[in-house]
């Protein structure tokens, strides 16, 4: 098969800097030499590959874009490089980097106190410290106001207690970043691995991101110190402001995926004969590769517009919508089309499409439903509040 290099036709190479280019090849490079291999038997076997953790920390890929603390410090339009080629492996791997990047590592970062900052993003950084990010539950999912996780301030500390569902990373996690109403305020707090009445269950049986660690997380008079609050911030806006972090991350991520399924197609069409010619010769089969080119190449314009506006400081949640949205569905669209293009053999994973279009139905409903994503748009274009 044709070596991989993602799409390039409305000359997008041209937009990056050779930094830019360089810290993408060496991740595409790793990504092709350790992490693609990982991936059919991680997928089989619904586990995730462990091992890597190590390979990701040295490669400066867990907090990525923070600075200090041991974090590589790499601008936006890098960072998102690093998450569409990590997701061209598995969305569940790209899930893990960004679950301890921009859901742990980022509300300790801007949430945190230095204390909190030295004694954890360090060790994050070099993958010696696992996060999972708790905020969704059983019956709270596109609602997180709607928690029933409360916190109860007691004269040394607080007690926790409540569920959280659907974590990644949370039966392999060191410490939870756990969001909880105190006196009906939303907060944030460090839960350590090991704390009495915090305990985790494996969430088995998924058909989708099987290569990532899905838990549930039990809290039961689960007692914490005072120094284990976030200080820094109150309300859902603490939260939000970290899934806008890992939503950013989602939309590069999404170009990833979409990238692997069109190369696979086109690789696949060009070489599968049919009626004695290619199958690629073929109008209704080039007509799904022109659809691939056209929506693909808009994703990663559009990631890297908003990329330099994030750079700014002036990126708002409605435009992260925008993107996430757009692109997941644009990647789903593109896996669906590859699948069908590739016939019988769309279906076993001794290609990778059917594997990404099995992630890429949880990415398009994690993080904000695509319907969701619709209404934030919604109430930032009209000034009406659908949700309620």
């Amino acid at each position: 098969m044709k070596k991989y290099e993602s799409l390039n036709f409305v000359d997008f190479d041209s937009l990056l800097s050779p930094e830019q280019k360089e810290i993408r090849d060496a991740v595409r490079k790793f990504v092709d030499d350790e992490v693609l291999p990982e991936m059919q038997k991680s997928f089989r076997e619904e586990t995730f590959p462990k091992h890597l953790i190590k390979r990701f920390a040295e490669m400066g890929l867990l907090g990525s874009n923070l600075k200090g603390y041991g974090c590589a410090g790499i601008d936006v339009v890098s960072y998102g490089l690093v998450m569409a080629e990590i997701e061209r492996a598995d969305s569940g791997i790209r899930s893990f980097v960004s679950v301890q990047g921009a859901l742990c590592m980022y509300p300790i970062y801007a949430y945190g106190n230095e204390e909190q900052r030295q004694k954890y993003l360090p060790g994050m950084a070099k993958g010696e410290i696992i996060g999972c990010f708790g905020l969704t539950e059983p019956d709270a999912g596109s609602n997180p106001g709607g928690m029933l996780t409360t916190a109860t301030e007691t004269d040394d500390g607080y007690v926790l207690n409540g569920n959280k569902m659907w974590i990644t990373n949370g039966s392999i996690a060191d410490v939870a970043i756990v969001w909880a109403k105190l006196n009906g305020e939303v907060r944030g707090f460090l839960v350590d691995k090991g704390t009495p009445g915090f305990s985790t269950s494996l969430m088995k049986g998924k058909f989708s991101l099987r290569a990532s660690v899905t838990s549930e997380l039990h809290f039961e008079n689960c007692k914490i110190p005072k120094t284990n609050l976030l200080p820094n911030v109150k309300g859902l806006k603490g939260p939000l402001g970290c899934l806008s972090q890992a939503r950013f991350g989602i939309a590069w991520g999404a170009i990833g995926a979409a990238n692997a399924c069109y190369h696979e197609a086109l690789n696949y069409t060009l070489n599968r004969p049919m009626f004695n010619r290619p199958l690629a010769g073929y109008q209704l089969v080039q007509a799904k590769l022109t659809k691939m080119v056209q929506e693909i190449s808009k994703a990663q314009l559009l990631c890297f517009h908003l990329s330099q506006v994030k750079e700014k400081g002036a990126l708002t949640p409605a435009q992260i919508s925008l993107a996430k949205m757009n692109n997941v569905r644009m990647a789903l669209d593109v896996a669906r089309d590859a699948r069908d293009m590739m016939g019988a053999n769309g279906i076993i994973d001794e290609y990778p499409v059917i594997r990404h279009l099995l992630n890429l139905e949880t990415v398009n409903t994690y993080e904000g439903t695509e319907d969701v994503h619709r209404l934030i748009i919604g109430r930032e274009v009209t000034g009406l509040n659908a949700f309620n």
